[in-house]
């Protein structure tokens, strides 16, 4: 009942930046919560950010604090992540991910229902 597209990805040098976007459709007033994992080859998916749909509190990953900022416009039922100083181990599929039952911010795999397709993010060295 809610669509998510992703964008933004690519092919950056290490220390670029890179923003994310993902766009909801259909039932986006039922969105709790709205944030983004990560999944590198040979390797769990893993919670990088979260943000609340109304209030914009927010979670993040110790690999993302400091470098990592996740925002939304409501209006455009759009969530972005702004990537600075990306690294190497930072290459990774991301996805977008919604909690719309208010289970909290720090997401997991169990409790968001709706997975965006992924975007591919590749860092050079």
């Amino acid at each position: 009942q809610v669509q998510l597209v992703e964008s933004g990805g690519g092919l950056v040098q290490a220390g670029g930046s890179l923003r994310l976007s993902c766009a909801a459709s259909g039932r986006t007033f039922s969105i709790y919560n709205m944030g983004w994992f990560r999944q590198a080859p040979g390797k769990e998916r893993e919670f990088v950010a979260a943000i609340t749909w109304t209030g914009g509190r927010t979670a993040y990953a110790d690999s993302a604090k400091g470098r990592f900022t996740i925002s939304r416009d409501n209006a455009k039922n759009t969530v972005y992540l702004q990537m600075n100083r990306l690294e190497p181990e930072d290459t990774a599929v991301y996805y977008c991910a919604t909690d719309t039952y208010g289970y909290g911010l720090y997401l997991t795999e169990d409790t968001c229902d709706y997975w965006g397709q992924g975007t591919q993010v590749t860092v050079s060295s």
